[in-house]
C-alpha cells in the first residue's frame, strides 16, 4: 500500500488490528484493506515456573499488550505522520487451552496454568475413558477436573473459565465469548460446533459426586464462529490497549481465537484435506478432516477451524526452545571473538551447513524437552544431547540433530495420522520463525515427516496477521460486504489470491536418515525419562 493510501486508511479507521499472545512474544499488526501490514509491535516475555507450575502473571499480560500497542502506534505515526484514533476491527488470539478460573467478582482464583504444564495426567486419562475421545492434559476441562480430584479449595468458588485469548477479549469488550476453535480446546464439541450436551451431562454427574456446586456449561464462554460479532471495544478496553487516551472505543471485535486457529488462517488451511504446521516454542500440525477418524488416539486432539470444521491436531509441548538456547551459546562465542552477527544471520550460518551433515545426523540424538512432553510420555523435561563414542560429532551433524530433535515428537504424532488413519492432505503448509531461514528447516521437516512441505511468502507474518484477517472477515460479514462468503472462499478469493509459496519434496536419502534418527530417538527415550527423574532442577527443588 502506498504511503498516501496507508495514511488515509489509518485516518479513516479502515484498518484491522490483530494481537497474539504467544509463548515468547506478544505481537500486534495493523493491516489495511488489502491485508498488508501497515505497522507492527512486539513485547518479549517468558513463562516462569512457580510452585511447580508454568505461568504468566496477568499484570504482565497488560503491561505487554500496552507496550506492544504503543510500539505499533509509534511505528504507524513515524511512517504516516498521523495518530491511530480509530480502528475498524480488532482480533485477539493467544496460546490455547490451559486454566484460568475466575470467581463471581472476576478475580483469578489461581495463577494461570498454561498449556505447558503436564500435571493433569490422572484427569485426562479418566475423562478420555469417560467421553470416549482424547482429552489432552492441557485442555481446560482436564485442568478443572484435576483441581477437583486434588481437592483444591478454589474449586467451589469458580464462576467462569476461559482461555488467555478469552480473558483479554472480555477485558476489552465485557463479552464472555470464545471463537469455536479456541473453545474446542476447553471442552469437546459436537458435530455442529457446540459444547457436546451428552458429555456435559456425563461430566456434571462425575463432579457432582464430589460435591461440586456448579454445572460445567455455566462456566464456559459462549461460542462464536468466524464472521460473527464478538462485541465492541469499550472505553475501558480502549484504555487497556492505549493508556495514552488516543484510541477511541467502538471497534468491532472478532471472536477471540487460539494460536492454532490463526495459524490455519495465516496459511490458508481451513478447507478439508488441507493442513498446516506451526513451529515455535511448541509445535502443532492441523489437519482439516474430510471424514471422522476411525478411532480416537491419545496423541490426536479433535478441535475445530475458526469456522467450526473438524480438525485432527498433533500438539507437542516442545520444539525450538533448546535450539534457540544453543544458538544463544554460539552468539556468546561470537561476542567473545568480537564478531557482531545479527540473529537471523547467525541462524542462517548455523543451519545452512546442515546440508553437509550425515542424513541421520551422524548418530547424534537430541531431546529438545524443556518441559514435559505428552507425545513421548515425559512428565518433565531435561534438554539432553547424547551420542556414542563413534558418532560423527561435527557442527553440521549437531545442528541437524537439533532440528530433528525439535521435530521428533511431531513426527511421532503425525505417523499415527499418516500410517494408521491414512488421512489425505493435499497441502501441508508450514509457518514459524525457523522458516525465515530459507529452505533448510523446511527441507528437514519434509524429510522428517516424509511429506511435501510448503512455505508461503506470508510465513513470517504468523498469528497476529492471521487474527487481523479474521477481524477483517468479521467486519465485512457484519457490514454485509461478505454476507454469503464462507471463510475458505474469503481466504482464497480475497486474501491469498496470487500469493506465492515454495514446496519442497522429501529427499530420499534425507527421509531414510530422518527415519534412522527417529528410531534411535525412540530407543533412547528411557534415558531422557531417567534424566528427568534423577537430575534435579534447582529452581523446582
Amino acid at each position: 500500500m502506498e504511503l498516501k493510501e496507508a495514511t488515509e486508511a489509518i485516518q479513516n479507521g479502515e484498518t484491522a488490528l490483530g494481537i497474539e499472545l504467544g509463548s515468547t512474544n506478544i505481537k500486534a499488526v495493523l493491516t489495511g484493506p488489502d491485508f498488508q501490514t501497515l505497522a507492527s509491535g512486539s513485547f518479549a516475555w517468558e513463562n516462569e515456573r512457580k510452585d511447580g507450575i508454568w505461568t504468566y502473571p496477568l499484570d504482565l499480560v497488560w503491561k505487554g499488550i500496552a507496550a506492544c500497542y504503543a510500539q505499533l502506534a509509534g511505528n504507524a505515526r513515524a511512517r504516516c505522520h498521523v495518530p491511530i484514533e480509530k480502528i475498524g476491527a480488532i482480533g485477539v488470539s493467544a496460546m490455547m487451552h490451559g486454566y484460568l478460573p475466575f470467581d463471581a467478582a472476576g478475580n483469578l482464583l489461581v495463577p494461570f496454568r498454561t498449556w505447558r504444564n503436564a500435571i493433569t495426567g490422572t484427569s485426562a486419562k479418566e475423562l478420555s475413558e469417560l467421553f470416549g475421545c482424547n482429552i489432552p492434559q492441557r485442555w481446560s476441562v482436564a485442568h478443572v477436573y484435576q483441581a477437583v480430584l486434588n481437592g483444591e479449595a478454589h474449586v467451589k468458588e469458580i464462576a467462569h473459565l476461559t482461555t488467555l485469548a478469552g480473558y483479554v477479549h472480555e477485558q476489552l469488550t465485557g463479552e464472555n465469548v470464545l471463537g469455536v476453535g479456541d473453545a474446542s480446546g476447553m471442552f469437546p464439541l459436537d458435530g455442529a460446533g457446540r459444547y457436546d450436551k451428552e458429555k456435559i451431562l456425563q461430566f456434571d454427574v462425575l463432579v457432582h459426586k464430589k460435591s461440586v456446586p456448579w454445572n460445567i456449561e455455566d462456566l464456559l464462554p459462549a461460542i462464536r464462529f468466524a464472521g460473527e460479532s464478538g462485541g465492541r471495544l469499550t472505553e475501558a478496553g480502549a484504555r487497556r490497549l492505549d493508556p495514552s487516551g488516543t484510541l477511541q472505543a467502538g471497534a468491532l471485535l472478532a471472536p477471540p481465537e487460539g494460536d492454532a486457529g490463526t495459524g490455519m488462517v495465516s496459511t490458508n488451511a481451513v478447507r478439508p484435506c488441507t493442513g498446516n504446521i506451526s513451529v515455535g516454542t511448541s509445535a502443532f500440525s492441523m489437519n482439516v478432516l474430510e471424514h471422522p477418524l476411525k478411532t480416537w488416539h491419545e496423541d490426536i486432539d479433535i478441535v475445530a477451524t475458526p469456522a467450526g470444521a473438524p480438525v485432527a491436531m498433533v500438539h507437542t509441548n516442545n520444539c525450538s526452545s533448546d535450539l534457540n538456547a544453543w544458538v544463544g551459546l554460539f552468539r556468546d562465542f561470537a561476542d567473545y571473538l568480537g564478531v557482531d552477527v545479527a540473529p537471523d544471520e547467525l541462524y542462517r550460518l548455523l543451519l545452512v551447513h546442515t546440508a553437509k551433515g550425515d542424513p541421520d545426523a551422524g548418530g547424534i540424538v537430541n531431546y529438545s524437552c524443556l518441559s514435559g512432553e505428552n507425545i513421548t510420555r515425559l512428565a518433565a523435561g531435561r534438554p539432553m544431547c547424547v551420542r556414542t563414542p563413534h558418532s560423527h560429532f561435527t557442527l553440521p551433524n549437531f545442528m541437524l540433530a537439533q532440528l530433528y530433535g525439535a521435530f521428533a515428537p511431531l513426527k511421532i504424532g503425525m505417523d499415527i495420522l499418516v500410517n494408521e488413519e491414512k488421512i489425505r492432505t493435499d497441502a501441508m503448509i508450514a509457518q514459524g520463525g525457523l522458516f525465515k531461514t530459507p529452505v533448510i528447516a523446511q527441507q528437514v521437516l519434509a524429510n522428517a515427516l516424509n511429506l511435501p512441505i510448503t512455505v508461503m511468502e506470508t510465513a513470517g507474518e504468523g498469528g497476529p496477521w492471521g487474527m487481523a484477517v479474521l477481524a477483517w472477515y468479521a467486519l465485512r460479514t457484519q457490514t454485509g460486504a461478505g454476507e454469503h462468503q464462507g471463510l475458505a472462499d474469503f481466504l482464497d478469493d480475497e486474501v491469498f489470491c496470487g500469493a506465492e509459496g515454495t514446496t519442497l519434496l522429501p529427499e530420499p536419502a534425507g527421509a531414510l536418515g530422518a527415519e534412522a534418527y527417529i528410531e534411535r530417538y525412540r530407543a533412547a527415550l528411557p534415558a531422557e525419562q531417567r534424566a528427568a527423574e534423577t537430575l534435579v532442577d534447582q529452581e523446582e527443588a
